[in-house]
């Protein structure tokens, strides 16, 4: 595992050293403008942030903790995270390495599960988290600071109620009530391990979640974490079987898909000594059949385990134990499905924006070689000629110049409908209208306390969502057609060479929001709200609701305004380019007419301008094409190994 993360991250930075090197060489040449500058910082941010992350999902006591000790950490010698029979992982937890923080591990308070903020709204307020340092010298010590995560404490009905944690109409919680009446409730709320393991290091994110009911009453797992993992471990019990809620949690908040994988754990309680391994693994067989079958999926796809003696096999180096234990199965068709699958996302990225960043170079070096050539067939037709042809020249240039400083002041005027269009799709798209679509929606809660009328409240917000979304589409295609006009009309008028305006679209926001939407209605379909109220649920899952849509928003923002700075860059750049060119025909056919530079030395100048522009273009293909062999680097050897 450790080898297939260190060769993905070796091909990880050979990619970011190839477009360094392109990025550095366009500064050198002057070819970089600000749109080229955007795409590869954008890129080279995106495979520096680039993260693999495995979340593990069951209901309790399914052995979720002891399989990530098996899978991760049995090199420590002993448990890492806490496992022992009932729950032992109370909150989310994830297990990351970020070298800006010491290896700790940091706690959120449950209390703020009172206010209108998710998980995510909290991740870069570091005063709200309780930092605990992680001696990493002492496994014991760790173990013991880890247990953090298996803490509870008891609270009061009303306190948990409005922590979300207590539904009074629900008929099963007055059971959970200990004799004082007091609700059992975790000390924390979310949890985030910063750990220097050798699979943190190379970008792996753990995700442990606590039991199944965590996933309804804690939104930002249904919402955030689960559905972006890259992959999702789902665990069953060979000794429980595929239970009611393992099936409800299957169909709604993970499903059949790539990077899903099924365990059936714990078939060390299906060894017999009194049967013969035939019949042993004949009943592991069966049960695994009959996963399958309940889940809708494939045999193959549910994998038999015993993370316990997995543990217990590595740890005391017993390999039949550990072959008994079938967790190498499981751990090949992770990673095999895995690092690929996410290899692939990224090169299929890669390989977009590098064609388009080629090509609008190229396009720039074309520009500069047309002007060379056209100055190369001006003077080269000065030969032989008198003083009256070339101050015939001279005035075709300086009327030339007059026309395209005419177009420029008609540009002007489309930079003014351009300030104008863009100040109303900030409008559109603004924080500030948000901000008045969430405060009306929980005014309308407040309202109401029937959980159709809440529902409703909701159903409006989306509504309302999607059409600010439509509205903003709608005035960055107005700025994308208006630019396309003054594109053409540059290249046809004075012969500019230049690529389409850079696309822009919403479309990955617009799924961003409709895939919260239908998380939203399966978790709170209609059947379900006639039966159980569930307001303070609602209101809760609401806050992350308004929480995800909030970071959509804001990255959508940040797009847009990434994208107006650039989409002039390429014309911006190329008149600049054209008027110097036209300054310097003027200027050499000028020194030509006063008799002070020889036209046979300007034709050797520009012929040697021609030669290095070709060399300029040689290189920018072979660096474009460094980048593709980097992108395109061990993926058919890694196929092969998978």
């Amino acid at each position: 595992m450790v080898r297939d993360l260190e060769q993905y991250s070796a091909w990880r930075q050979g990619v970011v050293v190839a477009l360094q090197q392109y990025q550095a060489w366009l500064h050198g040449a002057e070819l970089a403008d600000a749109a080229s500058e955007q795409r590869l910082a954008r890129t080279l941010a995106r495979l520096a942030d680039d993260k693999l992350s495995v979340a593990f999902v069951a209901e309790f006591s399914r052995g979720k903790s002891e399989l990530i000790n098996a899978i991760f950490f049995a090199d420590y010698g002993q448990r890492i995270l806490p496992s022992a029979a009932g729950r032992t992982t109370m909150c989310p937890t994830e297990l990351m390495y970020d070298p800006a923080w010491p290896a700790c591990i940091r706690l959120l308070p449950i209390e703020t599960r009172a206010d209108n903020l998710s998980t995510s709204d909290y991740r870069d307020n570091a005063s709200a988290w309780t930092m605990l340092p992680l001696d990493l010298d002492s496994p014991a010590a760790m173990h013991e600071v880890f247990r953090q995560v298996s803490l509870t404490r008891h609270v009061g009905v009303e306190e948990a109620k409005r922590y979300g944690l207590y539904d009074e109409n629900d008929p099963d919680m007055p059971v959970t009530l200990d004799n004082d009446g007091l609700v059992e409730i975790s000390l924390w709320r979310h949890a985030i391990i910063n750990f220097p393991h050798p699979l943190l290091k190379q970008g792996l994110v753990i995700l442990d979640t606590p039991g199944l009911n965590a996933i309804g009453t804690e939104p930002e797992l249904t919402l955030n974490l689960i559905p972006h993992a890259h992959a999702v471990l789902f665990i069953l019990a060979a000794d429980t079987g595929v239970t009611k809620s393992d099936i409800e949690v299957w169909r709604t908040h993970i499903g059949a898909g790539a990077g899903r994988l099924v365990v059936l754990n714990k078939i060390d309680s299906m060894w017999d000594e009194l049967r013969s391994d035939t019949e042993v693994n004949a009943e592991i067989a069966r049960q695994q059949e009959h996963a399958a079958h309940m889940l809708a999926l494939e045999p193959r796809q549910v994998f038999p385990v015993s993370a316990q003696k997995a543990l217990v096999g590595k740890i005391n180096s017993d390999a039949a134990l550990l072959e008994k234990s079938r967790l190498g199965l499981l751990e090949r068709a992770l990673f095999n499905e895995l690092i690929p699958a996410k290899k692939d996302i990224i090169r299929k990225q890669l390989a977009r924006e590098l064609g388009t960043l080629s090509g609008a170079q190229q396009a720039m070096v074309s520009a500069r070689m047309r002007g060379i050539v056209e100055q190369l067939h001006e003077l080269k037709s000065l030969r032989g000629k008198n003083q009256s042809v070339v101050a015939h020249m001279m005035r075709r240039i300086d009327v030339e110049k007059k026309e395209f400083d005419s177009s420029l002041f008609k540009l002007q005027a489309t930079r003014a409908v351009f300030t104008r269009l863009s100040t109303e799709l900030y409008t559109c798209l603004g924080m500030d209208m948000l901000r008045d679509h969430v405060l009306g929606v929980r005014a309308a809660m407040d309202r109401s306390r029937f959980s159709t009328g809440m529902r409703e409240a909701v159903k409006v917000f989306f509504d309302d969502i999607k059409r600010d979304l439509q509205a903003s589409e709608r005035k960055t295609s107005e700025i994308r057609d208006m630019m396309e006009v003054m594109y053409r009309k540059f290249s046809s008028e004075h012969g500019l060479t230049l690529p389409p305006p850079m696309p822009f679209t919403l479309d990955r926001y617009r799924d961003e929001i409709a895939d919260i939407e239908d998380i939203y209605d399966a978790q709170f379909g209609t059947v379900t709200l006639l039966m159980t109220s569930r307001v303070v649920l609602m209101e809760r899952f609401f806050d992350s609701i308004a929480s995800a849509v909030k970071r959509c928003f804001k990255a959508a923002n940040a797009d847009a305004e990434a994208w107006l700075k650039v989409i002039m860059a390429p014309l911006e750049a190329q008149i600049r380019q054209h008027k110097d060119q036209l300054k310097h025909r003027l200027a050499s056919i000028q020194r030509i007419h006063d008799a002070t530079d020889s036209l046979e030395q300007k034709i050797e100048a520009f012929e040697q301008s021609q030669a290095e522009l070709e060399q300029l273009r040689a290189k920018l293909t072979e660096l474009s094409g460094n980048i593709s062999i980097a992108i395109n680097a061990e993926y058919v050897a890694l196929d092969a190994a998978a």
